[in-house]
């Protein structure tokens, strides 16, 4: 036990190695910036005050993002979603698996539960030992099992899931503005140092007197020659690079929240009782982009909690309900044209629909889950 337990404790302290690099790179990128560029570097004190009023803006909102996506711990499934005792014990004691399955099944009745793996049997973790919700999957980092996991992220040693996928997503945008940024006002500065320095191998003289002069008395096209140059030269690059790279990664998870997947989905599509279906859970861009970013568009661009619904359950289309969903509603709708009543706008008195109401289940089929609604009779 001890040995597992030091070498667990390890393992949580090496996994803080990728965001302690981060941390590293981005004081150091505050210093280069901040100090070396614009105090030392940059001569006109109006361009300095408007580079560092953005520069602060944008810096905030990155860290406000990154330590969101850092400290928001994983949603993990309720007990509800554990075996009662008695099931439980039965489950462990069978060593048949089409046995187990009937008691996996006999729990799921009563869970809102529509996926399943690409047998046709009950998502069941053996390790968390609970049946997975939709879009729930366990995380070997972790040593758990979260609710709609994207993937784990070493660089903020954290999985990235329901409780923090928009942190996640602001954190990309906001860290490819702020490399952005740097790479776009450092770009002439960067220049600038390339032509002095090679002024410098042709006029040895005049260097060393640009160094000895205040900055404003360079030359036009140089920098003066101080260890500024340096930063300036691997600023323009690290910043160049990660830009490159978390821009990628940005424009990638925006393609996911348009279509309303994760990154595990992306690779491997849920499968339904229907059969497996890579836009089961698509809703249509908007309403697909507002179960992330919440309805409220001021607070979109703002680390704060704003995304829709509880992490278990989760709107489907009607191309991937169950069978038993669909069975359902077509008894209701054939109970109610029987009896003659008009519930809603979706069956007339003679149970025959309208060209309206075709109209309406149309829609409902493109739109996402059909959900029908019961209305009293106007007359």
């Amino acid at each position: 036990m001890a040995p597992s337990h030091a070498v667990r404790c390890c393992q949580r302290g090496l996994s803080w190695i990728p965001v302690v690099f981060i941390n590293l790179v981005v004081g150091w990128s505050y210093y280069a910036y901040v100090l070396e560029l614009c105090i030392y570097t940059i001569p006109d004190i109006a361009e300095q005050v408007i580079y560092l009023l953005i520069f602060h803006m944008i810096f905030a909102m990155f860290l406000w993002s990154y330590w969101k996506t850092i400290v928001s711990r994983p949603v993990n499934p309720s007990k509800e979603f554990c075996l009662p005792k008695p099931e439980k014990e039965q489950y462990e004691k069978e060593e048949r698996v089409e046995v187990q399955q009937e008691i996996l099944k006999r729990v799921a009745r009563d869970l809102p539960i529509y996926t399943c793996t690409g047998s046709g049997a009950i998502r069941y973790c053996d390790h968390c030992q609970l049946i997975k919700p939709d879009r729930c999957h366990h995380c070997s980092s972790c040593d758990q099992c979260v609710l709609k996991m994207d993937h784990h992220c070493p660089w903020v040693n954290n999985c990235v899931g329901f409780s923090n996928y928009k942190f996640f997503v602001l954190f990309l945008g906001y860290s490819s503005l702020y490399c952005l940024f740097i790479t776009a006002t450092v770009l002439q500065y960067f220049i600038k140092f390339w032509t002095s320095r090679f002024n410098r191998n042709s006029g040895f003289l005049r260097a060393k007197l640009c160094q000895m002069k205040a900055i404003q008395n360079c030359p036009e096209n140089q920098l003066p020659d101080t260890h500024a140059k340096f930063h300036v030269l691997f600023l323009f690059f690290v910043a160049s690079m990660f830009f490159i790279s978390v821009m990628s990664l940005f424009i990638y998870h925006l393609w996911l929240v348009g279509k309303n997947r994760t990154t595990i989905e992306a690779f491997r599509s849920p499968v339904f009782r229907g059969g497996t279906d890579k836009n089961g859970f698509t809703l249509g861009f908007s309403k697909n982009v507002a179960e992330v970013f919440g309805d409220e568009k001021k607070l979109w661009f703002l680390p704060i909690y704003t995304s829709q619904g509880d992490g278990y359950t989760f709107p489907t289309r009607l191309v991937t309900t169950d069978c038993e969903q669909q069975t359902l509603y077509h008894q209701h709708i054939s109970k109610c044209s029987t009896d003659g009543e008009t519930n809603g706008r979706l069956v007339g008195s003679d149970g025959v629909h309208s060209e309206e109401q075709k109209e309406d289940v149309a829609t409902m089929n493109d739109e996402g889950p059909m959900v029908a609604v019961t209305m009293e009779n106007e007359s």
